[in-house]
């Protein structure tokens, strides 16, 4: 759970506010990177994580045999 709290806020936080300017250096696909983690790359990470979390809970799930 702390390491998915800490992905989280290093995208949202950290690549959408704090770092933006260095990551403007970089492009993709003509838009500079920290306005894109700033519009979609945050979505994107957020997404992952809830599939990365829906994926641990089912292992502790079986482990506890508390599945459906």
């Amino acid at each position: 759970m702390t390491g998915l709290l800490s992905v989280w806020f290093f995208v949202s936080f950290g690549c959408g506010i704090l770092w933006v300017e260095p990551l403007n250096a970089i492009r993709i696909g003509g838009f500079q990177l920290g306005f894109w983690f700033a519009q979609q790359g945050s979505i994107y990470v957020f997404v992952v994580l809830i599939f990365i979390y829906v994926w641990q809970m089912n292992k502790l799930d079986r482990k506890y045999d508390v599945d459906e």
